[in-house]
């Protein structure tokens, strides 16, 4: 038997940017009213972030580095975008 999906309403999930994209944002964190279901794809797409996935950006649900793009988010998620870190 499937597991049945709770029914659709909003979520609120927590956006958490570091570095360079806490700059070019202007802010370090953003709370966010969601559609159940959303995929963290769809929040970097949202956020035109989808340049710097490409360049190495990372990103955190809840703790867990390197999910899966494609991972649905829940409420009450933290979302981390970790930019590619570059030494010297």
């Amino acid at each position: 038997m499937d597991k049945q999906e709770p029914i659709q309403g909003a979520i609120k999930v927590k956006l958490l940017f570091f570095g360079p994209l806490a700059e070019k944002l202007n802010q370090r964190t953003i709370d966010l009213s969601l559609s159940y279901g959303t995929t963290i794809n769809q929040i970097i797409e949202r956020f035109e972030l989808s340049s710097m996935v490409s360049r190495g950006l990372v990103v955190a649900l809840d703790g867990e580095i390197g999910v899966d793009l494609n991972s649905k988010v829940s409420d009450s998620s933290e979302i981390a975008f970790l930019p590619p870190v570059s030494g010297g």
